[in-house]
Order: structure tokens, then C-alpha cells, then sequence
């Protein structure tokens, strides 16, 4: 079996779930078995599965498999369905804050019931004492039954956490406590297997150690060994390294191992991977979606591991094989740039370019697809407004937010920027190039710098240089046989990335783990019968 191990799957994707899910129909598409295995808990992990068009047989939830739940048939819950405990009681709409207040006919609250976006389907219920003090909020999973309850303290903290199955029975515990400095930490995980074995873990690494065991064990095969692929090194980078019998362990890199990209070769590590960087021989293998990663990860660690070249974007045949858009038939001027409003994607920088462009090309427009990320105050945001108001482009950048329309947008456009700080790969502009796009991105580790190949499908100008990248722009624009020449050389580079490119890649992985599979059951072996005799 071959595992994708993330730590959940939510509705609105990074470039790590986008990049699980076209590998996902790439091996579906090679009839080869695999799984998502999602470590953290999440209530509407099923729904957001669903809609990313995994089925419930290829996902197995950490929380979902010790709670009895990997599959379970779906039921509405509604305030009707509760059961508060007390008698007289009535409900008071509270549209603002959708939820509803459950009051005593003296006026005492019982409960506050919060709905989901349809207003009446229930997404969790706090519950109060006579006091009017908090004590248990029951959280509720989309598919219908409480999931975690949360048991207050009198001090208005959480205090004991457990998890239940769709029967309600408590499987999973976790107990928070203040640690010296007054910070509340969790002290321990109690989990009670289907058989009443009581196993107690001091961390949620060891509980997840003790998934990627139960995964191995159920899924072992003398024939052929299971995969591991390490999505989110972070969660479960020294699990792996736990497994009691052999597996094919992969370390997937999906951005910069170095803290400073820029100077891979001596920065400090990214503390995402700085545990598994410092192990990297313990791995089987080490992926990386650029060859100039890869390269810089064997110049810098010497690794036994086997290292692995495999773009984490696919694009279609269909999308190929498809009808091209002239240069002529696209909106003239027109920028656009999908990427999360976030420090590392520096759109502000982006923004200054299409300023300078503005003043002699008026028709030069700019929009920014991607919903605004929330740290330190929306900075990335304000960076961008700023950077609009000091260039005078009100009606010329827009902020369109997220969206999935990528076809239309793109086929529409003519150019993509990018001015990201650091990247691990860029699925955007993979996208870009496959539509045409003439793409502009500044000379940044790791992704753009390859898949922008400069002077053929647009260019590459150096790190930071926003102006160097009007004045690419400028080109272009000036210069419509310059212009559809890039253009033509987007669609032609994107075969790069073909279905059949991208799965010979992957199947250099798989070959090689069913290579070294006797050996390293050998091994195990050896190992196994000189601890009998010790």
C-alpha cells in the first residue's frame, strides 16, 4: 500500500493538497492502490474529502480509525434532535451569531447550539451549569454524532478532551495541565483499543508513532513493501522512524529545506524540516520537485538516501492536447498572479511592478486570486493595499479572492507574475505555463526558477528586483511577436509535466522500493533473531 500522509485535507487547499490530489489521479489512473492518511482531527474532514473527490475507502483519519469512524453513514442533526436533560425549556433564534440560546422558563441558559452554514444543521453545543458557567462545549462531526467533547475548568479553560465513537463510547483522552511558566500543555493521550486495551502515550507523536504501526501492520505484505510519503514532515517525521516492522519510508520535500532559500547551502535549516533534514538517512528516500533542490540537497547533506526528482504537478492531457489561445484573442495587459495573500508571496512587489508598467502601458491591469492570510494582522494585505494607494492603481489591481475557475481566468489573461520570497515548487505557475500565460518570476528558490525558463516561455529576472520586472514586462508588451513566441514556448514547456513524464517518475520511486524490499526484510530479519539471542 502506498500512503500520502498529511495532516488534514481542508476546503481551501495549500499547494501541498493540490499537489496530493493530482498524484492521487495519477496513480488511480495507473491502477495503483493508494491512501490518504490524515493525522489531525477535523470534523468536516469527510465533507472536504468528498469534495476533493476522495472516496472514503482511500482515506484513513488517525482520529477517524481509533474512534470507530472510517465509515459512517451520514445523518442530519438539528436542535430538534438534542436532548438538553431539562424540562420547560425553549429556544431563542440568534440569526447574527448563527446559533440559537436554549433558556429555562425563569430565563437560565442551558445551552448555546451553533449551526453550520445552512443555519440548522448543528456544529457544536456548550453547555451550562446553573451557575451559568461553561463547563462542556460537544463538537459534532458533519456526518452526525458527537466527535469530541471538551470539559471545562472552573477557571474557564479546557481542561479533559475526549473522544467518542458514533455509539458514544469514549475511545480517546487527552488531559491538559499549566506547565510552569502557566501555559496550558496537553499531558498525556489515553487511548482504549476495540478490545479494552488501555495504552497511555505522553505526546500525540508517539499516538501518531502508534498509527503508522497499526497502518504497517494492517497493510503488511512479505511481496511487496508499504509506501510511506511524508507530505507535512513536521507531524510525523520522527513517527516514521518508529515502525516496529519494515516499510519504504519517503521524506517529500514541498518547500525549501533552507530557512533562507536563497542560500541553501549555508543557512539554517527551515525548522519544518530541520528534524528530518538531520535524519535524512534514516528515510529510504528523499523527493524533491525541482532538480535544482535535489541537487543542492546532495551537495549539502551527502545523503544515503535515494534522491528523486518528481514535479508535484501534473498537467492534464486534455489540457495538452487542447486548443491554444493567440496571444491576440487574450485580454491585452491583463496580470494575474493565484497565490494566498501571504508574506512569502510578497505580492506587494508584484503590485509595484504593474505600477510602473501602468504609467506607460494604461491598458495593463492586475488581478490577485487567492484568499488573504490572517498572521500578524492581515500584514500581507495591508502590504498590498499600501502598495496599490502609493502606485494610484484603485480599478487596476483587484483582490478577487479564492477561486477554482482557473481555465477561464486563464485563457482570458496574458501574463502571470510571481515575486514570491521562498517556494517549494508552484503549482500557479505550472498552471500558468499549461494556459499560455507568459509568465515573470523573480529568480527564486525552489520552482519558478525552473518552470519559467527565461527567454523561452517568459522570464526570470533577478530576486527582489520588482523593476527588473516591469521592464520584462514592458518588453512583452511592446512586442507582440515577442509576446506570442512566449506564449508558444509556455504551452510547448508544460509537456514537461505530462501525465506520462510525471508517473515514469514515480515509477522510478516504486521500483526502487520493490528493489531493496528483500534486503530490507532481510535485515529486519537478522535483526530480529540477534535480539532473541541478546
Amino acid at each position: 500500500m502506498i500512503f500520502f500522509i498529511n495532516a488534514t485535507m481542508q476546503k481551501q487547499k495549500s499547494g501541498i493538497e493540490h499537489a496530493e490530489l493530482k498524484r492521487f489521479e495519477l496513480f488511480n489512473a495507473h491502477h495503483v492502490d493508494s491512501r490518504f492518511l490524515i493525522r489531525d482531527w477535523d470534523p468536516a474532514l469527510h465533507d472536504n474529502t468528498k469534495l476533493a473527490g476522495i472516496p472514503d475507502e482511500n482515506l484513513i483519519g488517525m482520529f477517524d480509525y481509533f474512534q470507530q469512524a472510517t465509515h459512517v453513514k451520514p445523518k442530519r442533526i438539528t436542535i430538534d434532535d438534542l436532548d438538553f436533560g431539562v424540562l420547560n425549556i425553549h429556544a431563542d433564534p440568534d440569526l447574527p451569531n448563527n446559533r440559537s440560546l436554549v433558556k429555562t422558563a425563569q430565563g437560565q441558559l442551558v445551552a448555546r447550539v451553533n449551526y453550520r452554514e445552512d443555519h440548522e444543521t448543528v456544529r457544536s453545543v456548550e453547555l451550562f451549569d446553573g451557575f451559568n458557567n461553561l463547563y462542556r462545549v460537544d463538537n459534532y462531526d458533519t456526518r452526525g454524532f458527537i466527535s469530541l467533547s471538551q470539559m471545562y475548568t472552573p477557571d474557564n479553560k479546557v481542561g479533559t478532551e475526549v473522544w467518542q465513537t458514533p455509539t458514544g463510547h469514549v475511545v480517546l483522552e487527552t488531559f491538559n495541565r499549566a506547565d510552569a511558566q502557566g501555559k496550558v500543555q496537553k499531558s498525556g493521550w489515553r487511548l482504549t483499543d476495540a478490545d479494552g486495551t488501555i495504552r497511555v502515550f505522553d505526546t500525540i507523536e508517539e499516538l501518531t508513532a502508534h498509527f503508522f504501526n497499526l497502518m504497517n501492520e494492517k497493510f503488511w505484505s512479505v511481496k511487496q513493501p508499504n509506501i510511506f510519503i511524508l507530505d507535512r514532515s513536521h507531524l510525523g517525521d520522527w513517527g516514521l522512524l518508529q515502525l516496529k516492522k519494515p516499510a519504504y519510508t519517503v521524506m517529500h520535500l514541498h518547500n525549501s529545506h533552507a530557512g533562507d532559500a536563497q542560500e541553501p547551502m549555508h543557512s539554517i535549516l527551515n525548522n519544518n524540516y530541520e528534524f528530518a533534514m538531520n535524519a535524512l538517512d534514516s528515510y529510504d528516500a528523499v523527493v524533491s520537485a525541482t532538480h535544482k533542490q535535489t541537487h543542492d540537497v546532495e551537495a549539502r547533506f551527502h545523503p544515503i538516501a535515494k534522491l528523486f526528482t518528481i514535479p508535484v504537478g501534473v498537467v492534464s492531457q486534455e489540457l495538452l492536447d487542447g486548443p491554444r489561445v493567440p496571444v491576440k484573442d487574450r485580454q491585452y495587459g491583463k496580470v494575474v498572479a493565484f497565490a494566498r495573500i501571504a508574506w512569502e508571496k510578497h505580492l506587494d512587489d508584484l503590485v509595484r511592478a504593474v505600477g510602473i508598467v501602468h504609467k506607460e502601458v494604461p491598458e495593463v491591469s492586475l488581478d490577485l486570486y487567492g484568499y488573504a492570510d490572517a498572521s500578524d494582522n492581515y500584514r500581507a494585505r495591508r502590504a498590498v493595499e499600501k502598495a496599490i494607494k502609493e502606485y494610484d492603481l484603485d480599478g487596476v489591481v483587484t483582490m478577487k479572492g479564492y477561486t477554482t475557475e482557473i481555465d477561464k481566468v486563464e485563457n482570458q489573461a496574458m501574463m502571470f507574475g510571481l515575486t514570491s520570497r521562498m517556494e517549494g515548487f508552484n503549482l500557479a505557475v505550472l498552471e500558468a505555463i499549461s494556459h499560455g500565460l507568459i509568465s515573470f518570476s523573480y529568480d527564486v528558490n525552489y520552482g519558478p526558477n525552473e518552470i519559467v525558463e527565461d527567454g523561452v516561455n517568459g522570464n526570470v529576472v533577478p530576486f527582489n528586483d520588482y523593476k527588473a520586472m516591469a521592464a520584462a514586462m514592458l518588453k512583452v508588451l511592446k512586442d507582440p511577436k515577442l509576446a506570442q513566441k512566449y506564449s508558444t514556448g509556455a504551452y510547448d514547456s508544460s509537456e514537461r509535466y505530462s501525465p506520462a513524464n510525471v508517473w515514469n517518475a514515480w515509477q522510478s520511486l516504486i521500483d526502487d522500493a520493490n528493489q531493496i524490499w528483500p534486503t530490507k526484510l532481510a535485515a529486519a530479519h537478522m535483526s530480529a533473531q540477534e535480539g532473541v539471542k541478546q
